[in-house]
C-alpha cells in the first residue's frame, strides 16, 4: 500500500494540463487518481515507444537475414575447422559490445545447444588484471593489440564486435592481429567504418539505432555458434578436409609453446 496522497489543492486527481515530467515522478500507484484520459496515455505511450524499437529490430534482422547469412554460414564453416584443428578465436568489444564477445566464447567453451567438445575461446576484456595493467603501461588503445600479440598465433581468428566500428582499441588490435597472421572479423554497425576497413571481412549491421544494432548482433553471434555446431557435426575432420597452410600452424605452434 502507498502512503503517497495528492494534494490538498488536487482533491479530484491531478489536472488534464500538469506537464509529463511532473506526472513521470510520482511514486508507484500515484497515476491512479488521473483523469481516464490521462491515465490511459501513459501505457500507450510506452506501447508505442515498444511498437517502434521492436519495428526496428525486425527491419534489421530483415535485412540480416537477406543479405549476411552467407558471410556467418562461411565464418561458422572456417571457425569449426580453426579450432578443431587447434586454433584458438579471440573476441574483443567496448561496453555491451564486449558482453556479447564473452557470450560468444562462452557459448565455444561451453557449449551452445547441443554437447560436443570444448573449444578454445577467449574474450580479451575479461582478463582484467591484463587489460588494466596495459592500459596502464601503454593506454587503452593497446589494451586489446597487446592481449592479441601474446594469445594469438597464425591461423587463430579474431573477431570483434562495435556498434560504431570506430573504437581505437579495436583498430589497433585488427592491425597486431593481421600482422601476425590471424583471420579478423568484424560486427560492426553501419558501412562504411574503420574497423570495417581494418578487417579482413566485416559483417555490417544498416541500423539507426545502437541497441537495435547491439540486438542484431547478438542473433549474429547465436547464428555463428548453430553454423559452427553444424559444420562441427556434418563437415569432414580438418585432418582430412585438404584444410592446410594457415591452419596447421595455430595448432603446431600451440602444441610447442
Amino acid at each position: 500500500m502507498s502512503d503517497f496522497s495528492l494534494p490538498e489543492e488536487f482533491p479530484d486527481g491531478l489536472p488534464d494540463g500538469l506537464p509529463d515530467s511532473a506526472r513521470d515522478g510520482l511514486p508507484r500507484g500515484a497515476h491512479d487518481g488521473l483523469p481516464g484520459s490521462a491515465h490511459d496515455a501513459l501505457p500507450l505511450a510506452a506501447r508505442e515507444a515498444a511498437r517502434r524499437h521492436c519495428a526496428s529490430l525486425e527491419d534489421a534482422v530483415g535485412r540480416f537475414r537477406r543479405d549476411h547469412l552467407d558471410v556467418i554460414a562461411r565464418w561458422g564453416s572456417r571457425l569449426a575447422v580453426v579450432l578443431q584443428g587447434g586454433g584458438r578465436l579471440l573476441a574483443a568489444g567496448n561496453g555491451g559490445s564486449a558482453a556479447q564477445a564473452q557470450h560468444l566464447t562462452a557459448e565455444l567453451v561451453g557449449r551452445y545447444r547441443r554437447e560436443r567438445p570444448a573449444y578454445s575461446a577467449i574474450s580479451l576484456h575479461a582478463e582484467t588484471s591484463s587489460l588494466t595493467a596495459i592500459g596502464n603501461d601503454y593506454g587503452f588503445d593497446q589494451v586489446y593489440a597487446r592481449q592479441v600479440a601474446a594469445h594469438g598465433r597464425p591461423g587463430d581468428v579474431l573477431l570483434m564486435l562495435s556498434t560504431s566500428g570506430r573504437s581505437g582499441n579495436l583498430i589497433a588490435a585488427a592491425a597486431t592481429a593481421r600482422s601476425a597472421g590471424l583471420r579478423v572479423w568484424a560486427l560492426t554497425g553501419p558501412a562504411p567504418n574503420p574497423l570495417a576497413e581494418a578487417a579482413h571481412e566485416a559483417l555490417c549491421v544498416d541500423a539507426a539505432s545502437t541497441a537495435t544494432v547491439q540486438e542484431t548482433h547478438l542473433v549474429a553471434v547465436h547464428v555463428l555458434c548453430e553454423c559452427f555446431d553444424t559444420a562441427v557435426e556434418t563437415g569432414p575432420h580438418w585432418r582430412t578436409s585438404g584444410a592446410s597452410g594457415s591452419f596447421a600452424p595455430a595448432a603446431a605452434r600451440r602444441r610447442m609453446s
